[in-house]
């Protein structure tokens, strides 16, 4: 069976890694294509293009790189239809994916749609293009089932994967220790251009607490260069610093995680990631100050991170652009390290949050549902 699968972000090439796992274990003769990055690559499947090269964020930077977007959806068009898979698998990306799934559906081909798109954040209605283009939907939060239902549309809940991921690295892989002082894990993202942000206000945080060794964790995609460059550029002028550099680790983000004291963490995946590993974190956003005034406008949801999104209320301190500052930041990251009763109600949060997601092998059931689907298009 020749299975295509479109992933256009970090948390989409690790999801899409470990789905590919399982539809080579459940198919053994399985073909697949993939748009993704390392980790999708690696399980086994034939990459087409990265997503480094497909990742853009926020209103303002998609509208600056339209033609580049444009080309790659044309491109991948003219692949699906020269691979001829048996089910095309979109994960998440919705700006991408739905377009292709459009297109897709008129072409004749099955749909399964994993990871959805945040429909019930803004655009609600495109719900209505999901149930018209979309042959399966597969969805990893827990309200997204009522969310669907009201629209009238039957999706299947598999389980966030993040859960069977964290669980395998807490009890299986051992802690390799990165310091021998206490450590602060810090989070900028995966994207170039929101590193370039908010890295050096995270970075500002050395100077006051310098019993602390901050370390950061890089991202595959991103050159060893883009972190240098910013670390030479402002630690030096952190007073107390000293010009002490942070270090800074790569491909070991799970094992940051399990020793670190504190995490300062980009919204995205990475806030649930720090959730699951039970650390104490400040969620951080800051973006073009067009795209975030247009994103207020639009989006209708409470909060930023899915910590918080999950567990309807504020468990986790966001700070969001403006709110990003020196003063705030340290007066939460103080918080997260010497408030005890603070991190005790966090700790018991973190446990109910682990029941909300509950314990499914979501990469296995979602492997089974696209290979039914995949069944039913050949019969």
């Amino acid at each position: 069976m020749r299975y295509y699968i479109i992933a256009g972000e970090a948390s989409g090439d690790l999801h899409g890694g470990n789905l590919i796992k399982e539809i080579h274990r459940q198919d053994p003769g399985a073909d697949i294509r993939c748009w993704g990055g390392d980790r999708m690559e690696a399980a086994g499947a034939t990459l087409v293009k990265h997503y480094r090269s497909l990742a853009f964020m926020g209103f303002v930077e998609v509208i600056t790189h339209l033609r580049t977007i444009f080309r790659n959806i044309d491109f991948c068009k003219k692949d699906i239809l020269a691979y001829k898979p048996g089910v095309l698998v979109l994960i998440d990306y919705p700006g991408f994916n739905m377009r292709i799934a459009e297109w897709a559906k008129k072409q004749g081909i099955r749909i399964v749609y994993y990871i959805s798109p945040q429909v019930w954040a803004w655009k609600e209605k495109r719900v209505e293009k999901i149930k018209r283009d979309v042959d399966k939907m597969l969805v990893i939060l827990p309200f997204e089932v009522d969310f669907y239902k009201k629209w009238d549309y039957k999706v299947t809940y598999v389980g966030h994967p993040l859960v069977e991921v964290v669980k395998h690295e807490k009890e299986e892989i051992p802690v390799q220790k990165i310091s021998g002082r206490p450590v602060i894990a810090l989070l900028p993202g995966s994207r170039a251009q929101e590193i370039r942000v908010k890295l050096p206000i995270m970075l500002r945080m050395v100077k006051h607490f310098p019993q602390y060794q901050f370390v950061i964790a890089q991202a595959s995609a991103q050159p060893d260069s883009l972190y240098k460059e910013i670390i030479t550029s402002h630690l030096p002028s952190l007073g107390g610093a000293g010009g002490r550099p942070a270090l800074l680790v790569k491909d070991q983000t799970y094992n940051l995680l399990k020793q670190a004291e504190a995490g300062l963490v980009t919204s995205g995946t990475a806030t649930l990631e720090t959730a699951l590993f039970g650390l104490p974190q400040v969620v951080c956003y800051k973006g073009n100050a067009v795209s975030f005034w247009l994103a207020k406008k639009l989006v209708k949801v409470k909060y930023i991170s899915l910590v918080n999104l999950i567990m309807d209320k504020p468990v986790v301190t966001e700070l969001i652009q403006d709110e990003l500052n020196e003063a705030n930041l340290k007066t939460a990251l103080n918080r997260l390290l010497y408030d005890e009763q603070y991190k005790k109600e966090l700790r018991q949060d973190y446990e109910t949050l682990w029941h909300k997601l509950g314990d499914k092998q979501a990469s296995a059931l979602a492997a089974k549902e696209i290979i039914a689907i995949a069944t039913v298009a050949i019969a």
